[in-house]
């Protein structure tokens, strides 16, 4: 590589965070938020989305001469680094187009502090075409330098997968890119430094960008496949569960699950990949279908629980239910995108007080971003109705006999109950 590296991750959040620590091991490295609280938390050693390693983060933040990690929301502080990486969301808006706003707003505010020969890498997830037609042009107009002359990019994409505490970033192959030849080496050769299962160095920026939107995009195909099962036999009065089971038994069977499908990649990224497709003249059948399914399966659970409460004679207006989980996932307390909000709506739709709980989740967040107030812990009360919607590990320390005592209906999103205390599952 060629001088040395002093490198700003702009973005500290689930994909910011742990790659700023990893690669203050061996560089320095600013990390930069505009959330002045979340600086101030990580400057104390606080990460509210329990990705980083904390032995590792205070490690880290004991600079020496050749490495070591400053936290900043000053963008001062970006002066003297050479490459900069960006890792802010990249969501879709109500109308499921993408929104660029944070990426753009980003690369207009490094291109004010860019130098010649600095290195910008997207790790954001995009569409093919975006860093080069959308970005490129923001940071050269704020920077006033030329592009593949004065400054360079590559892409990156991201591949954390929150609360998974085995496949870390480290461990997960990483795809790179440049924007000529020559970058293309020093990026992956970067990324390389820090990458203990290696790295793959794609032939363009374009193609690690479809790359990205593929991996989600294939994933959320199979999961509507497996949903759209789901619904049908459940018309047919048979456990999709069961199913699944006996076809799995035949060796290249995949063995996806039905489920709420959110979160910042999997319920987002098609649609940037659609989106880029329309653009172009074609409308993806089969990526849009799958959507529609997976965005309608919280809507699904919340009318299936009405229709076996009415079953059961229970008044549906003011009828208490309890919904278990508010994180998009598992073991994780990330709440963006969750489709447990298309459930708790359309329960309060037809009148019923929902309440909800997850020890997981940050409470001060679900109830600025979903107007929702999480429960502190479980009360022993009578519910009419229990869902399972996420399936926290914690959860298995419940009583599921005592809600069913009280004589509430039990329905199960994850096949994560005992299936005798449960009236129904997906």
């Amino acid at each position: 590589m060629k001088e040395k590296k002093q490198i700003a991750i702009i973005g500290l959040g689930y994909v910011g965070l742990p790659l700023a620590i990893e690669f203050a091991k061996k560089y320095k490295v600013v990390g930069f938020d505009i959330d002045e609280k979340r600086i101030n938390d990580l400057k104390a050693g606080i990460d509210l989305t329990q990705e980083a390693n904390l032995a590792d983060l205070q490690a880290v933040l004991s600079f020496n001469a050749k490495s070591g990690l400053n936290f900043s929301n000053e963008l001062n502080d970006l002066s003297h680094c050479n490459v900069f990486i960006i890792t802010v969301p990249t969501p879709v808006d109500h109308l499921k187009v993408p929104d660029l706003k944070p990426l753009l707003n980003a690369s207009a505010m490094i291109g004010s502090v860019l130098k010649k020969q600095d290195i910008i890498i997207y790790e954001s997830t995009v569409y093919p075409g975006c860093t080069e037609e959308d970005c490129v042009p923001v940071l050269a107009k704020y920077s006033g330098l030329k592009f593949n002359e004065d400054f360079f990019c590559g892409y990156s994409p991201e591949r954390i997968n929150p609360g998974d505490k085995v496949n870390t970033l480290t461990k997960i192959k990483k795809v790179t890119s440049g924007s000529t030849p020559a970058i293309a080496i020093e990026i992956d050769a970067l990324y390389a430094s820090i990458i203990t299962a290696g790295t793959h160095l794609s032939p363009s920026i374009k193609v690690a960008e479809a790359s990205k939107a593929i991996e989600n995009a294939q994933r959320d195909v199979n999961i509507s496949f497996v949903n759209e099962l789901a619904l049908i036999f459940d018309r047919m009065n048979i456990d999709t569960s069961d199913v699944l089971a006996a076809a799995a038994t035949k060796w290249n069977f995949l063995n996806y699950k039905p489920g709420l499908v959110g979160g910042h990649c999997i319920g987002v990224d098609p649609y940037y990949l659609a989106h880029k497709s329309e653009a172009l003249g074609y409308k993806p059948e089969v990526i849009l279908s799958g959507r529609r399914v997976n965005d309608n399966m919280g809507m699904f659970v919340a009318n299936k629980v009405i229709k076996m409460m009415i079953a059961k004679d229970k008044v549906i207006k003011n009828a208490k239910v309890l919904i278990l989980g508010f994180a998009f996932k598992e073991n994780c307390p990330d709440t963006r995108n969750t489709k447990v909000i298309d459930i708790y709506t359309e329960l309060t739709s037809f009148g019923v007080d929902v309440d909800v709980f997850d020890p997981w989740a940050d409470k001060d967040k679900v109830k600025a971003e979903y107007g929702i107030t999480l429960l502190d812990h479980l009360p022993i009360i009578n519910y009419d109705a229990v869902i399972l919607a996420v399936a926290h590990k914690v959860f298995n320390e419940i009583n599921f006999q005592q809600f069913r005592d009280k004589g509430a209906i039990i329905f199960d999103t994850k096949s994560f109950i005992a299936r005798d205390l449960v009236n129904s599952r997906l």
